[in-house]
């Protein structure tokens, strides 16, 4: 078995499989295409009350904020009329159209007509607010049009990206064009002045170049994607500027190499996040093997040298990024939603260049942890920032001045069926285990693909493959890296299926099969590398892929009066009446029983200190 559990430096054994950089040399980079969450219907303990909280809390309170208790959407009503004041800073676009991609991954799976008309609304002040040569952005439309296109880092073509993200979505969605239109209205502004031979531009905050590979992919029109390939090519050369607002720092922009020199992360955490997935998408498409070796140098330094045992990465609130190698405060922790999200975005497409289930690991450990910690349970408050220690003092917040994490899990939460299950050439791949009911075209026939589970509570999973006839494909199940023993099963008897980079391989099966993983839990005590000497003398305590943490709530008596040894034992025990139903872990240490509750839950109750990383009991 895999065994990740030293953190920041997995175990080496995770990092000697195949690698996209061996991988690149298949003749289709992009050789694991996700199964769509359109043709995915969660139906899941875990996640289905999450998805509710998103219809009934989270898009309310994002369209209030926008609406009635901020300026955002009355930017682009005033931009409109061409009079008025702009309010808020300068990117907040970007929360509107972000959030108007979640009502549109919403209204894929839960069609709801009151919802469009408020999606249709919006769309028609944005159109209304563009200006005659395609360009949109309200900011420099209230504030002085001759301004634009002056400064690298006012998020000029970030808003375009998340513009043309929401327009996608919205086509997707309904079937309606307009937002489709405006959007390539405003990437062909952009094309008229940058490009080879006309203007140089280094997008400050990276987000364009992953948007317009999905503008290619919806339209047909190469000339995208080849906008997004020469974006990624400025970077390195000396372009950037801050226009007289400020010197520009090489580093922080990910501008300081060429992107396929690339080495180690630097900078703000998010934008390299969106970097990273725009390079991986012109990879796969342009068959980029000098990116993918990049990007696979790259992953080595952010998960080997740079992650949180949650998932989350960036140390820093100073750049709200990276400081040096294995620099992983607790109490000052930076780990920005966005950030995990990112890590999201970004293993995904690692793992869809190899098959290799230590990025799916990843992703997983930052979707249950990093990303999940972000929203309250309620669905209605939301973390900006997430440490994996607190006095007390840190909380969700209703919304922000930078909303951008609560816009990015407005969008995130309804797209994770996303993530559950792939298609090859060779293999159906299940990667994520939440209950659901999936259906894939294949080979020309419909296939019907069921998990029932009660993970992450619960390792067993059952799963029922259905079509009409044989399919010819593997089964590939992945077993994950935290996972130590597990027995597989089909049709009762107990497989000895062979193993290839973390997915159990099945070669010989057929539809109708009854298909059961049970995944062996128990409690884990990690440790992480010694070099971060934050966490030097301490253990994390992680069972499946929750990482847990201990609050004041259950602990009243104090948590720095906690110490653990090395073989302490723990109870495992149903709690359905806290923080929406959980299994806690009981511990008797020091005269005491000690109770451990999943991280993400955390300051959803009175407030009090939280810490995740105990300090070791002397031997």
């Amino acid at each position: 078995m895999r065994n990740s559990l030293l953190f920041p430096a997995l175990c080496a054994a995770l990092c000697c499989c195949q690698g996209p950089k061996e991988a690149a040399e298949d003749a289709s980079l992009n050789m694991i295409a996700p199964v769509d969450f359109s043709h995915v219907k969660i139906a899941d303990p875990f996640w289905s009350p999450r998805l509710d909280k998103h219809s009934s809390a989270t898009l309310p309170v994002c369209i209030d904020q926008i609406e009635n208790q901020t300026g955002r959407i009355r930017n682009f009503e005033n931009a409109a009329r061409g009079e008025g004041t702009h309010s808020g800073i300068f990117f907040d676009d970007s929360d509107v159209y972000k959030a108007l991609e979640g009502i549109a991954y919403s209204l894929i799976n839960h069609p709801n007509a009151e919802l469009e008309r408020k999606a249709d609304e919006w769309i028609d002040k944005m159109a209304a607010a563009q200006q005659p040569d395609g360009y949109i952005n309200t900011y420099y439309t209230l504030t002085g049009l001759d301004k634009r296109w002056t400064n690298m880092d006012k998020h000029e073509m970030y808003c375009a990206g998340h513009l043309i993200e929401a327009a996608v979505a919205y086509h997707r969605a309904t079937g309606k064009d307009k937002l489709l239109e405006v959007s390539r209205r405003m990437a062909d502004h952009m094309m008229s002045l940058f490009g080879p031979g006309k203007r140089h531009w280094v997008p400050g905050h990276e987000e364009i170049e992953l948007a317009l590979v999905k503008l290619y992919e919806a339209t047909g029109e190469e000339k995208y994607l080849d906008f997004a390939a020469w974006l990624l090519e400025e970077r390195g050369h000396g372009h950037g500027t801050k226009g007289g607002e400020g010197d520009w720092d090489p580093a922080y922009y990910q501008d300081a190499v060429p992107v396929r020199e690339l080495e180690s992360i630097s900078g703000h955490a998010v934008r390299c996040m969106y970097l990273y997935c725009g390079m991986a998408d012109v990879a796969a498409l342009k068959h980029d093997t000098g990116y993918v070796a990049a990007l696979d140098r790259l992953w080595d330094d952010v998960v080997l040298r740079n992650m949180y045992v949650t998932g989350g990465i960036g140390s820093s609130k100073h750049n709200e990024g990276f400081t040096q190698d294995y620099d992983l405060p607790n109490l000052e922790a930076y780990c920005e939603t966005c950030a995990s999200v990112g890590m999201v975005l970004w293993n995904q497409r690692m793992f869809q260049f190899t098959g290799d289930a230590k990025y799916t690991d990843v992703l997983e450990r930052a979707l249950y942890n990093g990303a999940l910690a972000g929203i309250s349970l309620s669905g209605d408050r939301f973390f900006y920032v997430n440490p994996l220690e607190s006095r007390g003092d840190h909380h969700r917040q209703a919304w922000y001045g930078c909303a951008c994490c609560p816009s990015q899990l407005s969008r995130f939460l309804p797209s994770i069926g996303s993530y559950v299950y792939g298609v090859s050439d060779r293999a159906i791949w299940v990667n994520l285990f939440m209950g659901n009911t999936a259906t894939v075209s294949i080979d020309g026939q419909e296939v019907r693909l069921q998990q029932q589970t009660a993970y992450p509570w619960d390792g067993r999973v059952t799963l029922t493959v259905s079509a009409p006839a044989a399919v010819d494909r593997e089964l590939r199940i992945r077993i994950p890296g935290w996972c130590r023993q597990y027995a597989l099963t089909v049709n009762g008897r107990e497989v000895d299926a062979p193993v290839e980079q973390g997915y159990a391989v099945l070669e010989r099966w057929q539809p109708g099969d009854a298909i059961a993983l049970a995944l062996d839990m128990p409690v884990e005590q990690v440790q992480a590398d010694p070099r971060v000497k934050q966490n030097v003398g301490k253990r994390a305590m992680q069972r499946g892929p929750l990482v847990y943490c201990v609050e004041q709530a259950d602990n009243p008596w104090g948590l720095e009066q906690l110490r653990i040894a090395a073989d302490a034992p723990f109870e495992v025990t149903d709690a359905p009446d806290v923080l929406g139903g959980i299994r806690q872990l009981k511990l008797d240490a020091g005269g005491r029983t000690w109770t451990f509750i999943p991280y993400y839950a955390w300051d959803n109750r009175e407030a009090g200190p939280m810490k995740v990383w105990i300090d070791c009991a002397t031997e």
